[in-house]
């Protein structure tokens, strides 16, 4: 074989900076081979670690020269391989518990990554980096920084793990091998649904035989019914719930009266009868907001409250030890940045607070794409990484996803529920203060009685003008609403599920959810999931509370009118459910009260839309009908119609006063008894403000009339809702789109406007709000969904709230590490990716602004495939024809690129360490690839 002769440069590892030369023979065949790729490989592989700019060239040079060294036939391969021994050679990692489980160089990358060896380096810009910069303004992130130096503490059996005072848990033989995990061990405990009687004659028929079903809500319920009159704010509920039934039904009846009085034949056919009867309902239905704002404003006007539970003097009460609260965040392909931004506030809150201690944080993720749950690990990972935080924040995603959130949350409570005596949940967009979470644990400690304290948390965070418009509402009116809730509702509060802390104990002993009998929408899971979760904790004798008073809680709304419609679509399907447990056996009256309020918030639009066109027959009828003065029968007179026009505008002008009152005193509110004006913008901007607030929730109202109406009657018809997590980024809604949605919308009223109008012109000014709403339904969904709108409305004072000219510390750490992840992402870059380069997203250096595919990142990047290979635990066992499929993946993957692969079969990859690692050597040591290192 010919030989030449060439010279190269050479470092020895270990030689410092002394460079010298050698002569190294080399065959013609591999003289050929691509060698400058190999050396450019090996660089952008040194860099994607993390390793500095000198030690990585020199490394590169030595690995190069050993490949060539000796025999091979593929100099990229070779050049890689000799450089993982380089590597291990020159920086021996230390010997962890799990490495005998690990590809030994997979165990060194990931030693590499719990020491933070090479995190300067990759944070300082190298490829592949997605880490966070930390704002320097923020003392807990420079805290961070300065303990990621440190070594990772890897998830093992962690002595802060003890159970709660309430249970004592068994350790399985699950912590006898102690591995790199993502949570931690497994303390199994029960958490079955409980039996329940829903059929209330099946109920009288067994209490006529002297029988009872069986469950703690009934067998136990003159005991329980005995235990809860020893509290005093019993009979103060009961006389407020009277006094509340008597507000709202005396008002109605007379209402009515005077409707019977407003139509012409004053009732007297069956279409004025039913006209009438849907008024009332209406009225009563508005008249409940009324009293409940009403009874708000008189309580937040006296200025003190015996009953709230955050009256109780714990502020300065010490935290048990053993009460260990969790708290829980159930995802489901989020915004990732967004996500562990909200998290880490509320973490780095909790750290400033001094009580970090007592609690512990649990990521559960239902994602089903692949993609999206590497990037969500891969934020764990650096999260956990820089503030030291393996024994205390955990992210676990489900391989089964039974039941979405609610079984999310229950499989939770069966894995570890028993760790902990309390949970606080927490929605993806929900941020909570450290104090406000200290002073929630301190109450429950308090009062042993209370199963769960539920917050009302502040709308915040959002840019577009509908999202704003919300916000700027809720923050405005939601303190009087929520007050007058806690009024009538005190020990029998709600959950809403999210920002409240709950008795984890109660919670698995009683709110196993049952599976509603027949199919969906009125049968199987239950959607709404909280509100039989609270009535089911009453039926077994908790209280529950509505902290109405309590800030420091925050939560986002949905930027656009569709997006609120695509959620209120699975809200309203699942309220339809309570339908069927409104007579279960033993729940209280204040709960089924709840429930029959829930589903008239949706029931009352389709109530409207029927009285509208109730109305409108009548009108259309008077003007083509031949008016009959003389009935059969005898008759002395002619009947005459009567209008009464007077009338009509009194009862307009007092039910104008029941919808807008509420509105003014909460105004008042701010500017008498708070003096917030300035918080608000001041008293001309909030002025302002509150009145095209007015203006536009009373466009938007008949547009969610039709919608409510319309998703009320398809459940009722038997179409069912495709469960879809919440949009929580400010999204703008395109012309298209709103055509879609409204546009027979808006073809029907027009249609409907210019019939009147030809018809009875004198009716149609009466409708005619509702109906312009709807003609302008498709440009007022678009131009209300605008960020630059809301922005401009921001920069003239319009809209303001608290939070946004005093931002608190948690909502400044949101906004700037949300801002921090997101440019990172996009910064962040691959040197190489799978297969052709077909995908722009595949590696991110060929799109532009796009970030790399959270797929190939978890294989192609050193630092993620180690934590994925890790995290998955020793190789399994598998079958021939299995081992054989999952090789022809990986060859697909490697030729065709990640596009070729589905998500099932890109999950099936990643959930196999030996897959994982062979993917990631293949597209490092593949030919071809365009190299960014």
């Amino acid at each position: 074989m010919t030989e030449s002769v060439r010279r190269a440069e050479s470092i020895a590892p270990g030689a410092g900076e002394a460079e010298s030369t050698a002569r190294i023979a080399i065959s013609a065949e591999r003289l050929v081979q691509p060698w400058n790729e190999a050396h450019a490989r090996a660089c952008a592989y040194l860099a994607a670690l993390g390793v500095a700019e000198p030690e990585r060239g020199r490394l590169a040079r030595a690995a190069l020269i050993r490949a060539a060294d000796r025999a091979g036939t593929d100099a990229i391969a070779d050049t890689m391989s000799t450089l993982r021994a380089l590597l291990t050679d020159a920086s021996p990692s230390t010997p962890r518990p799990w490495d005998a489980s690990l590809d030994p160089f997979v165990a060194w990358r990931l030693d590499a990554a719990l020491s933070s060896r090479f995190t300067r380096a990759r944070g300082a810009g190298g490829p592949g980096s997605a880490a966070s910069p930390p704002s320097s303004s923020m003392g807990v992130h420079a805290a961070a920084r300065a303990t990621a130096a440190a070594a990772a503490r890897p998830v093992l059996v962690t002595a802060d793990a003890a159970p709660a005072a309430e249970a004592t848990p068994t350790r399985g033989a699950d912590s006898a091998a102690p591995r790199f995990r993502s949570a931690p061990p497994l303390c199994r405990g029960h958490m079955v649904p409980e039996p329940i009687e829903r059929r209330v004659f099946r109920r009288l028929w067994l209490r006529l035989r002297g029988k009872r079903p069986d469950g703690p809500g009934t067998t136990n319920r003159r005991e329980l019914h005995k235990r809860r009159r020893l509290f005093p704010w019993t009979r103060v509920a009961a006389r407020r719930r009277a006094l509340f039934g008597f507000l709202v039904f005396l008002p109605s009846i007379v209402a009515s009266g005077f409707m019977v009085n407003v139509l012409p034949r004053q009732g007297g056919t069956w279409l004025e009868f039913a006209i009438v009867v849907f008024f009332g309902a209406l009225f009563s239905w508005i008249s409940i907001g009324f009293w409940t704002a009403l009874f708000g404003f008189i309580l937040l006007v006296r200025g003190r409250d015996r009953f709230a539970i955050s009256n109780l003097d714990a502020d300065d009460m010490p935290i048990d030890d053993a009460a260990r609260t969790a708290i829980v965040m159930p995802i489901a392909s989020e915004p990732v940045e967004r996500v562990f931004a909200g998290l880490r506030a509320t973490y780095e809150s909790l750290a400033r607070a001094g009580g970090l201690q007592h609690f512990h944080f649990f990521i559960l993720s239902d994602t089903r794409d692949p993609g999206v749950a590497m990037r969500e690990q891969a934020a764990w990972f650096r999260w956990c990484r820089e503030v030291d935080g393996f024994d205390r924040i955990f992210y676990r995603r489900r391989r089964v996803r039974l039941r979405r959130k609610s079984g999310n949350v229950a499989d939770f409570c069966r894995r570890w529920g028993r760790n902990y005596r309390y949970m606080v949940m927490l929605d993806a967009d929900s941020v909570m203060a450290g104090d406000t979470l200290l002073r929630l644990v301190r109450m429950m400690q308090r009062r042993p009685d209370v199963g769960m304290i539920q917050t009302a948390p502040a709308a915040v965070n959002r840019r577009s003008l509908f999202a704003r418009v919300q916000q700027f509402g809720s923050r405005v009116y939601g303190p009087m609403f929520a007050t007058g809730l806690h009024y009538w509702q005190l020990g029998d509060g709600q959950y809403w599920g999210h920002n409240a802390i709950i008795r984890v104990a109660p919670f698995m002993a009683h709110c196993a959810l049952p599976r509603l009998p027949g199919k969906p929408p009125l049968g199987g899971e239950i959607l709404s999931h909280d509100f039989v979760e609270a009535a089911l904790m009453g039926r077994a004798g908790w209280t529950l509370w509505l902290a109405y008073d309590l800030g420091g809680s925050f939560e986002e709304v949905p930027s656009t009118l569709l997006e609120e419609m695509k959620r209120d679509r699975r809200w309203c399907q699942g309220n339809l459910q309570h339908l069927r447990l409104l007579f279960t056996e033993g729940l209280f009256g204040a709960h089924r009260a709840l429930f029959l309020n829930g589903v008239l918030s949706y029931v009352s639009a389709l109530l409207w839309f029927t009285f509208l066109t109730l109305s409108t027959a009548e009108a259309i009828q008077n003007v083509l009908r031949e008016p009959n003065y003389f009935p059969s029968g005898p008759s002395l007179f002619p009947e005459w119609p009567i209008w009464r026009p007077n009338w009509a505008r009194a009862l307009l002008a007092v039910t104008g006063t029941i919808l807008f009152l509420p509105k003014l005193l909460s105004v008042a509110l701010i500017l008498l008894k708070r003096r917030e004006a300035r918080l608000y913008g001041g008293v001309g901007k909030l002025s302002l403000s509150v009145l095209l607030e007015i203006l536009i929730s009373s466009l938007l109202a008949p547009i969610r009339m039709v919608f409510h109406s319309r998703f009320v009657l398809l459940n009722l018809l038997g179409r069912t809702v495709t469960w879809r997590s919440q949009g929580r980024e400010d999204t703008e809604t395109d012309w298209r789109e709103a055509v879609r949605h409204h546009g027979v919308d808006t073809v029907i009223a027009c249609v409907w406007g210019g019939s009147l109008y030809w018809l009875n012109p004198d009716y149609f000014w009466w409708v005619m709000p509702i109906i312009g709403a709807l003609i302008v339904s498709i440009p007022l969904s678009v131009y209300a969904s605008r960020v630059r709108l809301g922005e401009r409305a921001r920069e003239r004072g319009l809209f303001l709230i608290p939070e946004e000219t005093a931002p608190p510390r948690e909502l400044r750490d949101v906004e700037e590490l949300t801002e921090a992840a997101e440019r990172a992402a996009q910064e962040a870059r691959l040197p190489v990716t799978l297969g052709p380069d077909r995908d722009p997203r595949a590696s991110g250096a060929a799109a532009g602004d796009e970030p790399p595919s959270g797929f190939v990142a978890a294989v192609v990047d050193p630092e993620q495939s180690a934590v994925q290979c890790a995290l998955q635990g020793a190789p399994r066992t598998a079958r021939t024809s299995i081992v054989t499929a999952r090789a022809a993946l990986v060859s697909r993957a490697l030729t065709e690129g990640a596009t070729a692969l589905t998500q099932a079969e890109r999950d099936v990859l990643l959930r196999d360490p030996e897959r994982v690692e062979k993917l990631h050597r293949g597209a490092w040591s593949a030919a071809g690839q365009r190299t960014t290192g």
